[in-house]
């Protein structure tokens, strides 16, 4: 099969279209035949230096949607022809850049009928990310304040839109031209950062989400209310982010996104009552890996990069 791996670290061009044996379902697994593939941050850091699967050569990728093409033993949720979406166990089931992928059975869950395959792949890692942080770990219900930090972002947009359909106020940030496009998400208000400090107008939230890290860690914590918390989806804490949050009366969290059926089930139950859409900022063919990640490096994408098999 055809896949697109990773055989030393480095820029995009690292990225090498290469044949390798089609995988075979184990115990609890599935094969899935590959339509499309979602673009996420983590794949460029990955492919770049960061060190989650140890040294390369690999293939990277964890968002899929496609067609169940054989199960393994003991496999009830899924059969040969059923359409599929999901996101395999990060980080180590990376390998979803390629034609086929093998992973949990419960790592899918039916692809929505509402979207295709370039919308469904969109949306698994950063919506699962998205909806950890904000029902998983900090309980997010109506009448709740919520600061969505990079809210025009892959995670970002998805967010705004799981905590709006939980009855929550969504503050969102993003530079003046992504205004708009965040305030169609569902926003109540959207700050631009590169103009104010978000810490000095944004009051009394219930909840932040933070994709950026370092310092906005610490400044997050100053808009909360006490009794709030913060989820940053940056696994490293800053500086005393701890002991700070601590004397504010706050709580602080780190979050690294996991696999999860359930999850995944309310993912696809949003997508089909209207309530959850990716934005597609652009989509190429597999073998044009390489463009999609110079794109996205950019950091000038609203929405979700994806590859079509």
């Amino acid at each position: 099969m055809r896949a697109m791996r990773v055989d030393r670290f480095g820029g995009p061009e690292v990225l090498e279209a290469v044949d390798i044996p089609r995988p075979s379902p184990g115990i609890s697994q599935v094969l899935v035949r590959v339509r499309a593939a979602g673009v996420n941050p983590t794949d460029w850091k990955h492919r770049g230096g960061r060190r989650f699967l140890g040294d390369p050569p690999y293939v990277v990728g964890w968002d899929v949607s496609g067609v169940v093409e054989e199960v393994g033993l003991g496999v009830t949720l899924s059969k040969p022809g059923d359409e599929v979406f999901g996101m395999l166990p990060y980080p180590g089931g990376a390998g979803a850049y390629a034609e086929y992928v093998v992973g949990p059975a419960r790592a899918f869950a039916p692809k929505p009928t509402a979207v295709d395959h370039v919308q469904a792949a969109a949306i698994p890692l950063a919506a699962l990310t998205a909806w950890q942080c904000l029902v998983d770990t900090a309980h997010v219900r109506a009448g709740d304040r919520v600061l969505v930090h990079a809210a025009a972002g892959g995670v970002g947009h998805l967010a705004v839109q799981i905590a709006k359909s939980r009855g929550a106020e969504v503050i969102g940030t993003a530079s003046a031209p992504k205004h708009d496009f965040v305030r169609s998400l569902g926003a109540d208000e959207v700050v631009d950062y590169t103009s104010v400090d978000f810490a000095d107008v944004v009051r009394d939230v219930d909840v932040v989400l933070d994709t950026i890290g370092e310092d906005y860690q610490l400044r997050s914590l100053r808009t909360l209310k006490r009794g709030g918390t913060m989820v940053s989806t940056v696994p490293r804490a800053a500086e005393g982010l701890f002991e700070r949050a601590a004397e504010l009366g706050v709580r602080a969290e780190l979050i690294l996104v996991e696999a999860d059926h359930a999850g995944m089930l309310a993912i696809a139950d949003l997508v089909e009552r209207g309530q959850l859409r990716a934005t597609i900022a652009g989509t190429f063919p597999l073998d044009r890996a390489a463009e999609a990640h110079r794109l996205g490096e950019t950091g000038r994408t609203a929405g979700k990069l994806v590859l079509t098999v």
